[in-house]
């Protein structure tokens, strides 16, 4: 017993700062509202403010292109044969590859 008589003696003379320790480690540490969440969650902000600002360029690139479409009737014509190589009636159409093919091909049975 005169060993317990120091630590509750030491206890009882702190106990307000000990109650202060542990309850500001469990507003800061464990509560749902701790720092560490915080911090999460302004960095998770933050990217989705990024990508908000990614939307909202790509938006309007897209918006151009369309107004684009909308008044220049060559212009479908000319993503028509870029992008989905489509033709005129009249034309051929040459792709050329810049692929180069390996002649030394060996077969499989040939061994």
């Amino acid at each position: 017993m005169s060993r317990m008589n120091p630590v509750l003696s030491f206890i009882s003379h702190n106990r307000y700062w000990f109650v202060i320790i542990i309850g500001g480690l469990l507003v800061g540490v464990i509560d749902d509202n701790s720092f560490l969440t915080r911090a999460q969650y302004a960095l998770q902000i933050k990217n989705l403010k990024e990508q908000i600002s990614m939307y909202n360029s790509q938006y309007g690139r897209d918006e151009q292109k369309l107004n684009e479409l909308r008044r220049n009737p060559k212009a479908i014509t000319k993503i028509a044969r870029e992008n989905y190589m489509m033709k005129a009636e009249d034309e051929d159409i040459f792709v050329l590859s810049d692929d180069e093919t390996n002649n030394n091909k060996e077969n499989e049975t040939t061994e």
